[in-house]
């Protein structure tokens, strides 16, 4: 587990260091099938007056369908509970990205393909297997066995033989002589330099989505980060979490959505 990870955070310091932009991760592994907990079927939403950071704005949709909170600086957060229909959570997931594509119209035309080049990230590489970039929303630090990768929606962290990785709702934990747990995860990043958009999709038939878009200039609404949680069983129904942010570092707002979600239908 340390190397892969390792791997995975030096391969992302050398494709940036490359000048390539856009870059994208997927990691598999084999091992004990230890599944991430069975996630609840709900009727209605569980809207609290306070969450973190977040506190509850008005009343709660007829139905329980929708809240809404506000946040530090004028974020707020919207929970929806969205029954599927008869559509694949594919498509609704999908509807939920085009309206965070809204938000901010000039992050994703940045990150579009063929969108034009940008400058290749600060980087420096120095003896003795260190590597470092930083980047608007990209950290990235490794030396001999020891390494940190900070990305909107991942952690990685490694020490020796000891290693904690965090994928939106994955925590998977490796220590030297105990059992590592290991699972699936697919992650999609592309960044540049004012730019960046993640997408993180857990394993298995229930959804466990994070969606986040961030730039350093903002819209003409202010925002410099949005996006969403989303949660659900199979076939659901299933709970977004939608985020708007006019900071683009405050990642308070996203663990305190990631929460309302879960405590409506669990992790």
């Amino acid at each position: 587990m340390r190397h892969i990870l390792l791997y995975l955070a030096l391969s992302a310091s050398l494709a940036a260091c490359d000048g390539d932009n856009s870059v994208r991760i997927t990691t598999t592994s084999s091992g004990d099938d230890q599944g991430t907990g069975v996630l609840k079927v709900i009727d209605a939403l569980q809207c609290p007056d306070n969450v973190g950071v977040l506190t509850r704005k008005g009343l709660i949709a007829a139905g329980g369908t929708s809240c809404v909170y506000g946040g530090p600086k004028g974020a707020d957060v919207v929970l929806h509970l969205v029954k599927l229909d008869g559509r694949s959570v594919d498509d609704v997931l999908r509807d939920f990205e085009e309206r965070a594509s809204t938000d901010l119209p000039h992050t994703v035309a940045r990150l579009a393909p063929g969108a034009g080049d940008a400058p290749p990230a600060p980087s420096t590489t120095e003896p003795t297997e260190t590597a470092s970039v930083q980047a608007p929303g990209v950290d990235i630090r490794a030396r001999g066995d020891d390494a940190s990768v900070n990305l909107p929606g991942l952690k990685i962290e490694t020490q020796g033989d000891n290693a904690s990785v965090r994928i939106g709702g994955i925590n998977i934990q490796s220590k030297d002589g105990q059992n590592t747990r290991t699972e699936t995860s697919s992650v999609s990043i592309d960044t540049n330099d004012n730019s960046t958009r993640v997408r993180t999709r857990a394993p298995g038939a229930a959804t466990r989505m994070t969606y986040i878009l961030a730039d350093d200039q903002p819209s003409n609404a202010g925002w410099r980060q949005v996006g969403f949680e989303a949660r659900g069983p199979s076939g659901g129904p299933i709970v977004v979490a939608v985020v708007r942010s006019k900071d683009r570092e405050n990642g308070r707002i996203f663990d305190d959505a990631k929460d309302l979600v879960a405590l409506n239908v669990g992790r």
